[in-house]
């Protein structure tokens, strides 16, 4: 019931910048905690960064930390990932995923993806 869309992928070069945005509709919860994951090819999916369902707390893999930004915007209830500096190795497919609750373990809604291609 939960509709997750991802929008702002693209090719960009090495050290540029992109923005991801994430809307979500329905579902029965006011808001939700929401994560970003990234999956490139031949390689498993990994975390990205997490925001908690206040936009209070967020977290970070230590391979995007002090590069990328996650954030929330509760009114458009969307959430974005800001990404600084991009690596040839960010390229993937960006997948934006959403749970009830902060302490839950696992994300089970999720989105449609948005390719990003980071060219050297």
């Amino acid at each position: 019931q939960v509709q997750l869309v991802e929008s702002g992928g693209g090719l960009v070069q090495a050290g540029g910048s992109l923005r991801l945005s994430c809307a979500a509709s329905g579902g029965t919860y006011s808001r939700y905690a929401m994560g970003w994951f990234r999956q490139a090819p031949g390689k498993e999916r990994e975390f990205v960064a997490r925001i908690s369902k206040s936009g209070g707390s967020t977290f970070y893999a230590d391979s995007v930390k002090g590069r990328f930004t996650i954030s929330r915007d509760n009114g458009k209830n969307t959430v974005y990932l800001h990404m600084n500096s991009l690596k040839p190795e960010d390229t993937a497919v960006y997948y934006c995923a959403a749970k009830s609750r902060d302490y839950d373990q696992q994300y089970p809604y999720w989105g449609q993806g948005t390719q990003v291609t980071v060219s050297s």
